[in-house]
């Protein structure tokens, strides 16, 4: 890619703005000094070095955060922090697209990738990818039955969608509960269908990636494969 491509993407600086960077700053890659614009780099092959230091990049970088209660699920908002807030260096000159949101009051486990085949394919119900939720219930949970028959929701549209468990696992007030799909407000809306409020909502696991020793706003970096049997 040409040299202010790269400067833009990683939030440098713009493109218009890359001359004058280039200019002001020492951008090394292969020895040599990059002063045009138009230079090509390959920086998945060989560093770039910025100011004596040289740059962290990949193509493709996946991301598994335990987002915290009170964080939107999205890149910008004026009322809320954002999930994306919690990026620290060297992640942070990079966009993410968030695969698979969760509500400002629910927790839990949250994918962040800059690739957008895993995004579709962690969100798209063609996948069946599971995702496995921990639930804590007003009452005693006592309706597994309807829950794995099946029970008629509003999507996010407000039309009729009928959503299903996979499998479910009950601790009184606390329920495991699976799916694999993602409608609006789907947990809270099947458990609420049946006759229960969700106190409180934590995603544990997609595919094959869980949370495993997470605290909320930690962030570790995954291989697609590692969702995946």
């Amino acid at each position: 890619m040409r040299i202010d491509k790269f400067l833009s993407q990683l939030k440098y600086c713009t493109r218009s703005e890359a001359k004058d960077f280039l200019h002001t700053h020492h951008v090394i890659y292969q020895n040599q000094r990059i002063l045009l614009t138009k230079h090509d780099v390959n920086p998945e092959k060989y560093d770039i070095n910025i100011d004596g230091e040289n740059v962290f990049y990949k193509k493709d970088i996946h991301l598994m955060m335990y987002k915290p209660k009170g964080y939107l699920s999205a890149n910008h908002d004026a009322l809320h922090p954002c999930a994306t807030d919690l990026i620290k260096p060297p992640y942070d000159r990079f966009d993410f697209s968030i695969a698979g949101r969760l509500d400002l009051d629910a927790e839990g486990l949250l994918i962040l990738t800059t690739s957008g085949t895993l995004v579709h394919d962690i969100i798209s119900p063609k996948k069946h990818l599971p995702k496995v939720y921990l639930v804590t219930l007003d009452k005693p949970f006592t309706h597994e039955e309807q829950l794995l028959q099946g029970v008629t929701i509003l999507d996010g549209k407000d039309e009729p969608y009928t959503a299903k468990a996979l499998h479910l696992e009950t601790h009184q007030e606390e329920v495991f509960i699976t799916i694999d799909e993602g409608k609006f407000h789907q947990i809270k809306r099947m458990f609420q269908t049946v006759g229960y409020n969700v106190l409180v909502l934590k995603r544990i696991q997609i595919g094959k990636l869980s949370l495993g020793n997470l605290q909320p706003g930690d962030i570790i970096e995954f291989q697609p494969e590692d969702l995946y049997d």
